[in-house]
């Protein structure tokens, strides 16, 4: 290690020797990531640049004039954490480490005495000279270091205004890297809590396909975040019939995902089945509107549909949502499901939501899809848009898994390199 020259030494010194000690603090102090660890290697670092008889820091963070709180003395056996532990630090009340706190200006003092009641005896005795170096925020010294030697006269008055400047760089970067750790710690309980709502959010989400005679499904879902506002449902209904809802909370992470299973809830607690869509969609937009998306201005498109192989129809109501696509399998002809749409959900509380119906042969083929699919953009910025969905539909998959996977490809080649700024969530049903 190269010997460290005396900071205080007025003599003319070999830079090299200055640059290269100035170099290894710098590196030493670049390792660490917790302000306790910086601290300490700052302070036997300076001892070895210019050794004093003792150091403290004292604060008055929290307090009035004249109380200031000592948060480290170089003579305590066993080092206090200032920054978690500042219960355990001693509190003391006027004085001239008071006098100098609060006058936010560095002070050097050569033969110095205290009065003998002066709180100051208790870690200054004995010492001739002393050297206050405040540590400025917002303008206040709400910090300051006392180095002290058993000599008088012997803190030269020419280099003190750099060491001021380098005790408050210092300062500054150790209080941005308490700044960090704390960052640090409530993005992890922030983190923490998003995967908890998103665990939860996923028991809400059907745990398998349902099972329902004449119909072939498959579902991808996909948050953006930990937690999202997407919802998909499947409602097995009287007669071999299939209800089947997709719908988006507005926003996104937590306030979409409460809004979620707030929808999950008003959909499930109702005392009938959603037999049909218009009227299930008003019940739900009731709900939503009067009781919680009135204070907060959030709102929901949806999309319900009632799928009835045994009579080839399917009935549908939509609130604001994507039309799905439908193929017919006999001529490939595709049909957009945009013939009943309404406000979305939570905005209008009397909205009357209206149906229509079609039929649905063996063969055919309908995709529901969230908009963060048909709005997810490229590298380029291309929106990948409803466009490509028809034309994987074109080709005529046997199964809905197929279909939904064909998609799936299309989409992660186009989105590759990007990061999903949307849920996404996809809904195929085949009629077989």
């Amino acid at each position: 290690m190269t010997v460290a020259p005396d900071f205080f030494d007025t003599e003319p010194r070999n830079w090299r020797v200055r640059l290269a000690v100035s170099v290894e603090v710098m590196r030493e102090l670049s390792r660490s990531t917790d302000p306790q660890e910086m601290y300490a290697v700052f302070a036997r670092r300076m001892e070895q640049l210019f050794p004093v008889s003792r150091h403290l820091t004292i604060s008055r963070r929290g307090l009035r004039n004249p109380e200031y709180r000592v948060a480290r003395y170089s003579l305590w056996n066993a080092p206090v954490n200032p920054w978690k532990e500042s219960h355990r630090l001693p509190v003391h009340h006027g004085g001239l480490l008071s006098e100098l706190l609060y006058s936010d200006q560095p002070r050097v003092i050569d033969g110095l005495t205290l009065h003998p009641e002066d709180p100051a005896n208790e870690y200054l005795a004995g010492q001739r000279s002393l050297l206050a170096i405040p540590h400025f925020e917002n303008g206040i010294a709400q910090n300051m270091v006392i180095v002290t030697r058993d000599d008088i006269e012997t803190f030269p008055r020419e280099r003190v205004a750099d060491l001021v400047l380098l005790s408050n760089l210092f300062a500054r970067a150790t209080q941005t890297l308490v700044l960090s750790q704390a960052v640090k710690e409530a993005f992890d309980g922030l983190d923490y809590e998003l995967r908890s709502i998103a665990e939860m959010q996923k028991s809400l989400l059907p745990a398998e396909k349902p099972n329902v005679p004449g119909l072939d499904v498959a579902v991808h879902y996909q948050t953006a975040k930990r937690a999202g506002g997407d919802y998909y449902d499947f409602f097995p209904l009287p007669n071999d019939r299939l209800g089947v809802l997709i719908a988006d909370a507005s926003g996104h992470g937590a306030p979409a995902a409460v809004l979620m299973a707030v929808a999950h809830s008003i959909a499930h607690t109702r005392s009938e089945p959603p037999q049909r869509p218009g009227e299930f969609l008003t019940y739900m937009n009731a709900h939503l509107t009067r009781r919680y998306t009135r204070p907060t201005g959030s709102f929901m498109t949806a999309f319900y549909a009632v799928f009835d192989p045994p009579n080839g129809t399917i009935s549908y109501a939509s609130a604001g949502h994507n039309p799905p696509r439908l193929l017919r399998s006999a001529d490939g002809f595709k049909l957009v499901l945009n013939r009943a749409q309404k406000l979305p959900l939570g905005i209008k509380a009397d909205e009357v939501y209206l149906e229509q119906s079609l039929t649905l042969l063996p063969g055919d083929q309908v995709v529901l899809f969230t908009d963060g699919v048909i709005e997810a953009v490229n590298t380029d910025g291309d929106v990948f848009g409803s466009a490509r969905i028809d034309e994987e539909l074109e080709t005529r998959l046997p199964t809905a898994g197929a279909l939904l996977r064909a998609i799936l490809a299309s989409h992660g080649l186009f989105t590759a390199g990007t990061t999903a700024a949307d849920d996404r969530t996809l809904v195929v049903v085949k009629r077989v």
